[in-house]
């Protein structure tokens, strides 16, 4: 029978579960892939913290690196984390080394994935990272192999399970965003510094790599990035009022031979597929010929759905399957013009608070006609107490340069009393 000989370093919960899933399924995942996964090996920043599993003496390693040098190791699985550091040393000695590779860390593969890959492909070793992206929801094994007959357009949806709670929970619950974002830490689902996930960053990394796996592209940091710290009640109620409901969304998209890559809060139509993904879940979706349009959705992080992906990874390595990382070879992924999205047309939700005085009104729609924005509906909700009005304007389709220009010029008014809010409508 043959045997591969594994490495995990980093043991935090992810790599303590990984650790106690291979022992206690090795007799199974033995029968379906032909071969035996052995935990040869083992390191951790700190190797006295109490853990759910038992480690034997043998199995530690005195220096992480050393798992790269050793004969008797074909496998690392990385789960340090972060881009730069021990992360990036272990992962490129390890495939220098020709060792196979199999990670979590979306942050490296963002950042260096192209020059990974050269390397993985120059010493014939794998490097897998299908936990990378929303953790169970195995993406990216079906763009590489399920969906590998399509030509795809788009790929887009709710790629983080901390934003994607937070605002859900102001909807449903009908609290403010610090308030569920603290109860979001309680739970566990957001970090104690979650600005990654709030500002739009940790989706940016996923977009990067399901773009280049889309559309066969090179990595490229092109990308316009907006995440949710600004979305208050106010707006999650005016939406449902008006039939949508807020999500962090990604969109990586081939338009007029141009790539799109973009990740902003969105409004979507209450009907909507999308709409309906509540919580820490993720949803992926897929459009391209012949398949149309594909969807799949699972729980986006924590231990077990990211035990899922890298148990999938170490299978397939078990089986023997050599392939190239990012599908092609790359000298034959493509360097494709990546554009920003201020030609891109958009509807878009637009909120001011004014001084309730005469003439603000015309003032404004003077000022979309002026950039060319057409409004389509218009609400205006006055409050005598604080003597202002909320006006809300959901506009026709324009350029989004020009609807940033309208925000820009209405906010330097002496009438405005808050920060105004322009969120961007998905009609797909």
């Amino acid at each position: 029978m043959r045997k591969l000989n594994i490495a995990i370093i980093g043991l935090g919960n992810i790599g303590c579960y990984l650790f106690k899933y291979l022992q206690e399924n090795k007799e199974i995942l033995t029968r379906k892939n032909n071969c035996s996964p052995i935990i040869k090996y083992v390191s951790a920043k700190n190797r006295k913290k109490k853990r759910i599993i038992k480690i034997k003496k043998k199995q530690w390693l005195n220096n992480y690196l050393d798992a790269t040098k050793y004969k008797d190791i074909d496998l690392i699985v990385e789960l340090i984390g972060g881009a730069e550091g021990p992360a990036k040393k272990l992962v490129f000695n390890a495939l220098n080394n020709k060792k196979h590779v199999v990670t979590a860390n979306k942050a490296l593969i963002a950042k260096y994935g192209d020059q990974l890959a050269k390397i993985a492909e120059k010493n014939k070793v794998n490097l897998e990272f299908e936990a990378s992206v929303c953790g169970g929801v195995p993406i990216i094994r079906s763009l590489k192999e399920s969906l590998i007959a399509n030509k795809i357009s788009k790929i887009y949806g709710i790629f983080n399970g901390t934003s994607n709670y937070i605002l859900s929970s102001m909807d449903k619950q009908k609290k403010s965003f610090n308030d569920v974002l603290s109860n979001a830490k309680k739970l566990g689902y957001a970090e104690s510094n979650p600005s990654a996930d709030l500002n739009g960053d940790d989706v940016s990394s996923k977009l990067k790599i399901l773009s280049s796996l889309c559309f066969s592209s090179f990595l490229n940091n092109n990308i316009y990035v907006e995440g949710i710290k600004n979305i208050d009640r106010v707006d999650i109620d005016n939406a449902n009022k008006l039939g949508y409901k807020i999500k962090l969304l990604g969109f990586a998209e081939l338009l007029d031979n141009k790539i799109y890559q973009r990740v902003h809060p969105t409004l979507i139509k209450k009907e909507s597929y999308v709409a309906s993904i509540d919580g820490v879940l993720n949803a992926v979706i897929v459009d391209g010929k012949p398949v149309g349009q594909s969807t799949i959705q699972g729980e986006g992080a924590g231990p077990a759905a990211t035990t899922s992906a890298l148990v999938s990874d170490i299978s397939s390595i078990s089986r023997g399957n050599i392939k190239f990382p990012f599908s092609l070879s790359s000298k034959e992924r493509k360097k494709l013009r990546f554009t920003d999205i201020e030609e891109r047309f958009f509807s878009a939700y637009l909120r001011f608070e004014v001084l309730d005085k005469p003439g603000i009104l015309s003032n404004i729609t003077r000022i979309f006609s002026k950039h060319k924005v057409s409004i389509k509906r218009l609400v205006q909700n006055p409050d005598r107490n604080k003597k202002s009005s909320s006006i809300i304007i959901i506009t026709h389709e324009s350029k989004d340069k020009f609807l940033k220009k309208v925000l820009k010029e209405v906010s330097r008014k002496k009438y405005i009393k808050n920060n105004s809010k322009l969120i961007r409508i998905d009609n797909s």
